[in-house]
């Protein structure tokens, strides 16, 4: 099972805005992508889910854009496992041009663990976080927002208890609440 899971997708024509680069809104579908594929990579589908009557729903998503991608540009995202609190889950996120040395964004959603039948946060159960290993938090900024440094760098991501965002005044920044459902 992999600590850090990557996905490869295709920028589709219908996500190009009319600035000629992928949508904004684009990455949050990405990083919807990316969390439902690694999930059922480490044995929790949307079966699973329905079986034991609870999922995650989003509560905020931070995304950082730093390069913008392209129609039919290939696009690794990396992810991983950030925090697991009693209901509460941080996934992070790494989003790559094909040859994964020129970094395009950094996100992260914070997710709440919920009852499907009542919407109540309920606790992690103990087999779902078995299943997940948690990477921990990394400062996915420097504070230089033109370096653009490929995942092989691992020395330069930093355990750090900040988000991804000490330059988040000098970039464009996407905060939202949504309802968005792992299954």
């Amino acid at each position: 099972m992999p600590e850090v899971f990557v996905y490869v997708r295709e920028v589709r024509p219908d996500e190009i805005d009319p600035l000629g680069h992928a949508n904004n809104v684009a990455y949050i579908q990405w990083m919807q992508e990316a969390a439902l594929a690694h999930s059922a990579a480490q044995g929790w589908p949307g079966e699973r889910y329905r079986a034991v009557g609870a999922g995650w729903v989003v509560r905020s998503h931070h995304i950082e854009y730093l390069r913008p991608a392209g129609s039919g540009q290939k696009v690794v995202i990396r992810t991983w496992v950030a925090t697991l609190h009693r209901a509460t889950s941080l996934r992070q996120f790494e989003f790559f041009a094909e040859d994964e040395n020129t970094r395009l964004a950094v996100a992260e959603t914070l997710w709440a663990f919920i009852d499907y039948r009542t919407g109540m946060p309920r606790r992690i159960p103990p087999e779902m976080i078995e299943a997940f290993p948690v990477v921990g938090r990394r400062q996915l900024l420097d504070g230089s927002r033109e370096k653009s440094d490929g995942p092989r760098e691992k020395a330069d991501w930093l355990q750090s208890g900040t988000t991804p965002g000490k330059a988040a005044e000098e970039s464009r920044r996407t905060d939202i609440s949504s309802s968005i459902t792992l299954p």
